[in-house]
């Protein structure tokens, strides 16, 4: 199988996914990926190999649910998909859902979104280094949910998110019984080449880390602990209570006002979308949307060089 055949399952993953692993750090494997064609990607990933019995060579299972077109990858597995579901009003249905069923990297993508958009965020110094508690915690949730599946299990992996939770439901092959203690507990590698994918471009830290980080974060955020469960289906529950601490709070607040200020000042020359998220260190558009570009439209603080078409590819804004 060449590269032109590879297109028809997958994307053109450079092409595509080129700006979702672009969180890589200098001098690591991507690199490496720059002076290579999709199928030595894949071949360099372990996502692509050869039988060693017949021979043949083809894309692993682990490569069609990493990158795979949704067609191929309901060929391989028809049961696959992750419900996205906000229940606080409309406790019967839902208030929103997004049922996802295609590969990981997309879904990732857009679980965080979902995330961004019905989920507060508290921002916190960690070393005089500001981080977003809210994606701290739910980039290992999310990331975890995806890649520690068990992925012949035809149990749909569910991300609820309540009014006073969120819910996390997902298909085990349990190595225990019971109630992770975060202190005290060995993880077991699932999926490890997706694993290692993942880790390469960014999106998580060491084996085990994911349990521990969202402990250490989710007592910031909310001010409660997790509560993982390792069954058949493996559970996570993450408090959301309607305190948070007071520093998280009051940095929060100050953070914000001197984001604006310091944003406003940016875009003394016009800017574009892209910019001013780079320049706020925001990668999700939704989240950027909702929470700045809106709000300082409507109040004035942010006018539009093309003012007679908003959604132009072209616009810019500019402070006055």
């Amino acid at each position: 199988m060449d590269e032109n055949s590879i297109h028809t399952y997958v994307p053109h993953i450079l092409l595509q996914y080129g700006k979702s692993i672009k969180v890589l750090e200098p001098n690591s494997f991507k690199d490496a990926w720059k002076s290579m064609n999709d199928l030595e990607l894949l071949k360099s990933a372990g996502l692509f190999l050869k039988d060693l019995q017949s021979g043949k060579e083809g894309i692993t299972l682990g490569g069609i649910l990493i990158f795979g077109k949704e067609e191929l990858i309901h060929a391989a597995l028809p049961h696959f998909r992750t419900d996205a579901i906000l229940r606080k009003v409309n406790l019967d249905r839902y208030d929103d859902r997004d049922d996802i069923r295609v590969n990981l990297i997309e879904s990732y993508e857009r679980l965080m979104a979902f995330v961004s958009k019905h989920l507060n965020d508290n921002f916190y110094l960690e070393s005089d280094r500001r981080v977003s508690l809210r994606d701290k915690i739910f980039r290992e949730v999310v990331s975890n949910l995806l890649i520690h599946r068990e992925f012949a299990n035809p149990f749909p992996a569910k991300f609820i998110i309540e009014k006073d939770r969120v819910y996390i439901e997902n298909s085990n092959k349990p190595h225990g019984n019971g109630i992770i203690d975060p202190d005290n507990f060995s993880p077991f590698p699932k999926n490890p080449t997706i694993a290692k994918f993942f880790k390469e471009i960014g999106w998580v830290d060491e084996l085990g880390s994911g349990v521990r980080n969202i402990t250490k974060y989710n007592k910031i955020y909310s001010g409660a602990e997790p509560i993982f469960i390792e069954e058949d289906v493996f559970k996570t529950i993450i408090p959301l209570l309607s305190i948070s601490t007071e520093q998280a709070t009051e940095q929060a607040t100050e953070q914000a006002n001197e984001e604006i200020k310091n944003l406003l000042e940016f875009c003394k020359v016009p800017r574009t979308r892209n910019e001013m998220q780079e320049f706020l260190k925001l990668h999700h558009r939704e989240h950027f949307r909702v929470k700045f570009l809106n709000p300082l439209i409507k109040g004035g603080l942010l006018k539009l060089t093309i003012p007679d078409k908003p959604k132009s590819l072209k616009q810019k804004y500019y402070s006055s």
